[in-house]
């Protein structure tokens, strides 16, 4: 006799037996003891969170010739042969492969029937498949169902579910369960069936099950045959390691040996982003990583290494390929494209990945200036005085520069304005600039062409952002800046106030700065 998958052999045959779901059973369990149970129910939520198995927990229940707090006994004739899928009182149906009227119509004229003092309990799975004539043949079943039937609908995506079906069910969501949870849980499966697997196993079966219980037992089934231990596909470490230090060659050579060992390329994504996920919540809240102590230590110092731009970037790009995956005729190829743009970033033109080249540059021009000092730089010379613009004297080793400025005084020039005058002073420090007197301050107008000189004066990583943004406007003090996407808008807004600082300085006002996306032309705000 063929032995059983391991998640049918510790499938839940009891309320009490169910992992994670204690708001689900405690409804069912005071309906059942109350004498209150519904007569239409839609249970919602992932894949392998027990659906089903709480179905027929419930056809048990409502059936069992030996109740005990609202609990079936499993031992007698109706317990048995609805765990051995023979009753007569429980039919199960696949919506998605019988989702006609036909099936229906056939539904319902079993419904019709059944034993005195017994219920029939009809589960459709996958309810959402259900084509729309077939909804409406249910429709009315379900409106006014003979006093012995219980429906129970079961669907991983309510959405889908006409609003006319959920207005007339009892809607219960099932959950996912905690990973800690979902571990405790294999570890007494490993124990109660003597198996023999490792600890590094059961971390790594716990994370490929994502919460499903079902899915994670089959993981748990897949270890035992290979032996008991985990043999990872690719080392993602390796992967990572080769993205933190843009080596486009070593992390060819890990997805080629994953992809050669037998994996999927999807599946291989999935495993990265999974856990480029946890490298994200490590530097965001790391109180949500569910890892082990060591592992999530590794994990948090390759991320810390990355850098917030980086995980981001790389989850962003491989959330893509998971997208564009699905339809490509070379799944493999879309993923080397895209391990080389994350460990190249010189072949990417997007926003982010200049982004992430400046930052390099300017921790490496920092390094530099650390180890050598601060470079000393002559002070501007002011033409028309022979002064540095600091105040102090020019040097007298520079005749290149102060001999001009002999050469104007000698000429006799016409009497300037008191307004020419007065914005040629020499300031004391720099640090003591004013905005320039009212009449000097530039019009509208003219704010548009100093423009390239607002931007050229900012530090390099701030010039890169503003280098992409265009004038669109400028009326009333208000200066409309065009930007190509909402998120070069967000990163913009980080270093506004270096940007009012710019135009006050040069322009002699203070403005009102407001993005807009070039392309959508919907606006948003920064209020200066």
């Amino acid at each position: 006799m063929a032995t059983q998958s391991l998640y049918r052999l510790y499938r839940p045959r009891r309320f009490d037996e169910l992992k994670g779901q204690d708001h689900v059973v405690r409804a069912l369990r005071n309906a059942v003891i109350n004498n209150r149970e519904g007569q239409a129910y839609l249970f919602s939520g992932p894949r392998g969170t027990g659906k089903t198995s709480t179905a027929r927990i419930l056809a048990k229940v409502l059936n069992c010739e030996k109740l005990k707090d609202g609990e079936p006994c499993g031992a007698c004739n109706s317990c048995t042969s609805i765990d051995a899928g023979s009753s007569y009182d429980v039919l199960e149906l696949d919506a998605a492969s019988n989702n006609g009227v036909d099936n229906m119509r056939d539904l319902i004229e079993r419904a019709a029937l059944g034993n005195p003092g017994r219920h029939r309990v009809f589960i459709l799975d996958e309810v959402h498949m259900l084509s729309k004539p077939a909804e409406a043949a249910l429709l009315k079943t379900l409106e006014e169902p003979p006093d012995h039937v219980v429906f129970v609908l079961a669907t991983t995506d309510p959405q889908k579910v006409s609003e006319t079906i959920r207005s007339r069910t009892q809607h219960l969501q099932f959950h996912l369960l905690p990973l800690q949870e979902l571990k405790e849980h294999v570890r007494w499966v490993v124990a109660d069936a003597k198996l023999v697997v490792s600890e590094d196993a059961i971390d790594r079966v716990v994370q490929l099950g994502a919460g499903s219980v079902r899915d994670t037992l089959s993981a748990l089934e897949l270890v035992v045959a290979s032996g008991g231990d985990v043999d990872e596909q690719i080392s993602l470490d390796e992967f990572i390691e080769a993205f933190i230090d843009h080596d486009p060659g070593r992390a060819l050579a890990a997805v080629g040996a994953a992809v050669q060992f037998g994996a999927d390329p999807r599946a291989l994504t999935e495993d990265i982003v999974r856990y480029l996920r946890d490298a994200f919540l490590s530097l965001m809240a790391p109180e949500l990583v569910q890892l082990p102590k060591e592992r999530a230590e590794i994990v948090g110092d390759q991320a810390r290494r990355m850098g917030a731009t980086g995980v981001v970037r790389a989850i962003e790009v491989l959330g893509d390929v998971l997208i564009e995956i699905r339809h490509a005729p070379d799944s493999r190829l879309l993923l080397e494209v895209a391990v080389v743009k994350l460990t190249r970033q010189n072949l990417s033109a997007d926003v982010a990945s200049l982004m992430a080249r400046i930052e390099r540059l300017e921790s490496g021009v920092t390094a530099m200036r650390d180890s050598t000092g601060p470079i000393a730089r002559p002070s501007p010379i002011d033409p028309t005085t022979g002064r540095t613009k600091l105040g102090g004297r020019a040097s007298t080793t520079m005749p290149s520069v102060v001999q001009p400025a002999k050469t104007i005084q000698s000429q006799p020039q016409p009497q300037p304005r008191a307004s020419v005058t007065k914005s040629v002073q020499p300031q004391t420090t720099v640090e003591n600039i004013e905005p320039l007197k009212p009449s000097a301050v530039l019009g509208d107008a003219e704010i548009k062409n100093i423009w390239p000189e607002v931007v050229a004066s900012q530090k390099p990583i701030v010039r890169a952002l503003y280098s992409a943004v265009t004038v669109n406007d400028c009326r009333d003090g208000v200066l409309t800046l065009g930007a190509p996407s909402e998120m070069h808008i967000s990163k913009s807004n980080e270093h506004l106030q270096t940007l009012v600082d710019s135009l006050l300085r040069i322009a002699g006002k203070k403005l009102e700065i407001k993005f807009v996306v070039a392309a959508t032309k919907r606006g948003k705000t920064a209020t200066t």
